[in-house]
This record gives C-alpha cells, structure tokens and sequence, in this order.
C-alpha cells in the first residue's frame, strides 16, 4: 500500500432525523442500519482500507464518541482518534486534520469522507478512488467525487461541471445549493450536474494552501499549534482553541471560493442514508413494497412501509401505507414518510419532555 495515502474519516454528526435509533449519545454511524452485521462507521473504514494503509486512516468526532469509536475500531489507536471539543462543522476539524497529516507526511495525498454513507460496489470506490489520488499527486487540485444524479432530489447541493469538458475528470464551474424542485429537474435535464456527495480528495500541500489563502484566520489559528501535533501536548492546545474556529462548512469556507476545484463523476452506487427514507430505498423489500429490518412481521392491507424494531419482537400492521415504524428502547415511533424532515423537530420536542 502506498504509505502517502491517508483518510480522515467524519464520524461527528448526530444523525437527527434517525430518531429514535440514531441519538446524541449514540448516533447513526455507530449502528448497523441495514442489518448488514457492521455499523456503518465499521463498513467506511473496511471500505477506506481497501487502499489506504490501516495506520493512516483517521477519526474526526466529538469527544463523547471517543469510547465508541474505540470499540467499534479494535484496530485503531487513540492518536488516530481526533477529537472535536466543541462542534464547528467540517472545515475546521479538516483544517486541523490536514495540518496534523502534513507535519507526519508533507507528501500525503487524502481523502475527507463522512461515515455514514452506504457504498456497495467497493471495487468501483476504490478504482474512483485511486483515479482521484493520481490526479491529485500530479495536480495542485482540490477535487470531489460527484454521484450521478437518478431523479430531481432536492435535498443534496449540486456540483456544475464543464459540459464542454471531454476529460474523465471535470473542471467544476461552480457548487450550486439545495435547489427547488422544478431546479432540480433543469439541472438533471442539462446534464452536466452531479450531486455533492461531500467526498473530497487532495494533497495536503493543496488543501493548506487553499485555507491560507481562502480563509488565514482560521489557518493561523491551527497554525499555532503546529509543533504540539503529533505530540503529548496537542490535545491541550485543541482544547483551548479549537472553539475559536468560525463555525462553516468546507464547502463555504474553500470549495466555493477556489478556481482549482475538479469533479470525477463517480461509477460506484450510493446512498447517503441521510433519513428513514433513503434506508427504504436501499432494505429488500416484499411485494408491497415494505422494508423490514429485524422485526418478525404480521403485515395486512400495508405497503410501502419501513418497519425497524431493535428486538426480535413481533410487529402486527394492518391498514398503513407510507409509514415508518420504529420501536427503539422506550420509544415507539409510527410517522407519515412523507413528513420525515420534521423528524429533527419532534426530535427536540422529545427532548424537553
């Protein structure tokens, strides 16, 4: 394996509108969503390692999740968990990772990938994979992975890429935001537009240099600490500036605002299991179309619902089309499919009571 390979895996979100499952204190990426046997966090790094040496994958989280991410990754050491004190969305946390990965490895090339994605097709990942790192070894180039869009989803930002452009690897026009519906269906019909899958690939050299120059305040922050990394003094340098960091995304904060931004328009499939919904989409499913996963079913006059109870319990539905069904713990959730962005916001009403 090529040892200027690196990974920084995003392991932090809280995964809201996989309430009841996925809760603050144990999100989604740390549960095996599909029944497959891996949690999800467990099935990326597998994935990741397919090329990058195991030693050089890293775990941004928050630092509830140390324990966590501990036991679900035997293989990993502590120095490869990087902990987020405070919650500052992505560029900080990969400004940080970056420069940490750039003081072991001036010559490191990496990947940023979030956890909780479901890829199937593994080879495919891996040889798009390896196409972007080659790029990137050769080019001074900030590139993502875009997924090919199959209906007008208005939940993902879209990338625009050069529809003049014949090369594998596409020069970006620009990021384009969660458009509307009758947007997204323009942008499926021009043909040059892919979906953020928020995969992203460069070299270290690259990426530190985008954040100097796009945001130095941020870059001089991290910069500060620069001889604590790697060291015993590093976490005591994150904790006490850390929450300085302005609180944006990377997408905002670099990919926005740089002119050497490049798209490869990704051969594998992919889901970013981003609600209830999308995990229907990917469950077998019976002749009704409803997807079950753990649960024993008694099921009459119900179609397109996903059923989930974390015990081997039996589950009798009759007369619901389009719900979700969700027995976790001490909560038992029947909700309208329809309805499931609203998820986040029952989430906190559960909360307060």
């Amino acid at each position: 394996m090529n040892k200027n390979y690196y990974a920084i895996l995003m392991a932090g979100g809280v995964g809201s509108r996989f309430w009841p499952v996925s809760t603050t204190d144990f999100p989604k990426q740390f549960h095996d969503m599909l029944g497959s046997g891996s949690t999800l966090i467990q099935k990326t790094f597998s994935r990741l390692s397919w090329l990058i040496p195991a030693e050089n994958i890293f775990i941004l989280t928050n630092e509830r999740y140390n324990g966590l991410v501990l036991e679900q990754l035997p293989m990993v050491k502590q120095e490869q968990v990087l902990l987020e004190p405070a919650m500052r969305n992505t560029a900080p946390c990969i400004l940080y990772a970056s420069l940490k990965i750039q003081k072991m490895n001036p010559n490191a090339v990496m990947v940023v990938a979030p956890s909780d994605h479901w890829i199937e097709d593994e080879s495919e990942f891996t040889k798009d994979l390896q196409q972007c790192f080659d790029f990137c070894q050769k080019e001074n180039a900030l590139m993502t992975l875009g997924i090919q869009p199959t209906f007008p989803n208005t939940g993902f930002g879209y990338i625009e890429f050069d529809e003049k452009d014949a090369n594998p690897i596409k020069k970006v026009n620009q990021f384009r935001e969660k458009p509307n519906y009758e947007t997204a269906k323009a942008f499926l019909e021009a043909g040059n537009f892919l979906w953020n899958g928020g995969i992203f690939i460069w070299s270290v050299q690259a990426i530190t240099e985008a954040f100097a120059k796009f945001q130095p305040q941020m870059e001089a922050l991290f910069r500060q600490g620069l001889e604590s990394y790697n060291t015993s003094s590093e976490k005591e340098f994150i904790d006490a500036h850390y929450a300085k960091a302005e609180n944006i995304s990377i997408d905002y904060a670099v990919m926005e605002k740089a002119q050497n931004v490049y798209v490869l328009p990704a051969t594998f499939d992919w889901n970013d299991l981003g609600t209830w919904g999308s995990l229907h989409e990917k469950l077998d499913k019976d002749e009704q179309n409803n997807a079950v996963v753990n649960a024993t079913v008694i099921l009459e006059n119900a179609s397109n619902n996903i059923i989930r109870s974390d015990a081997k319990k039996l589950v009798v539905i009759d007369g619901l089309d389009d719900y979700i069904i969700v027995d976790n713990e001490n909560v038992l959730m029947i909700y309208p499919k329809s309805k499931e962005q609203d998820i986040k916001r029952i989430t906190t009403k559960a909360n307060d009571l």
